[in-house]
């Protein structure tokens, strides 16, 4: 029997996961976890097999409890369940030792496949995303262009892009620099548009790149 472990931000999306890992009888949810400080506490003390985590939460992200249960030496596997399909996430999420990166918007049983594979040691990613990283070995592609964009923006823009990257909701970060949340809208469509993206994806890519988030704490 698999023991699993989930964790992502959104109740809905755990009680979807739930529903369909409790579908088969050889994968068993020992614990659900609403943020990656959690998902690393449950780990540590339940010990599961698989950890499926999503990348954006609050308070540690996913790819920091990855990396901090590798380094505590937890036997843990994490699969990755993201809405990301960006290449310089998935790099990093490889990077960190994950054992599988499976798109939210892909069938049900490419995480099914993804545990199973975890489990035996090897590492399954969605065909989508194995496409990206081939696709961009052969063309050879940069990370992007936007240095100078960056380089640009004033301190309170990148206030706002950090908490962003970190996973705070707009509220949350009206809360913490004592603005309004309509403020806080509009510094992010502002980000967006001196960036050059149009989705949270591509701004964590930005702030990943730039140092602006911590894998390491």
């Amino acid at each position: 029997m698999i023991s699993v472990i989930i964790a992502d931000d959104h109740n809905l999306v755990r009680q979807g996961i739930r529903a369909l890992l409790e579908k088969v009888s050889d994968i068993r949810v020992v614990g659900e976890a609403s943020d990656g400080q959690q998902a690393i506490e449950m780990c540590v003390q339940l010990r599961p097999d698989v950890l499926v985590i999503d990348i954006v939460m609050p308070r540690v992200n996913g790819l920091q409890a990855v990396e901090r249960l590798r380094s505590d030496n937890i036997p843990t596997r994490a699969v990755m369940l993201s809405m990301y399909s960006d290449e310089t996430l998935i790099r990093q999420a490889l990077t960190k030792g994950v054992k599988g990166y499976v798109l939210k918007q892909a069938v049900s049983e490419e995480l099914l496949l993804a545990i199973r594979a975890a489990v035996r040691g090897e590492t399954y990613l969605s065909p989508l995303v194995s496409s990206i990283l081939v696709e961009s070995a052969i063309q050879g592609r940069a990370l992007g262009d936007e240095g100078d964009a960056f380089d640009h923006l004033s301190l309170r823009e990148r206030e706002v892009l950090q908490l962003l990257a970190e996973g705070h909701t707009n509220g949350e970060i009206a809360t913490t620099l004592v603005l309004s949340e309509r403020t806080i809208e509009k510094h992010r469509a502002a980000l967006m548009e001196k960036l050059g993206y149009h989705n949270l994806a591509g701004l964590v890519r930005v702030a990943i790149k730039h140092g602006m988030i911590s894998l390491n704490d």
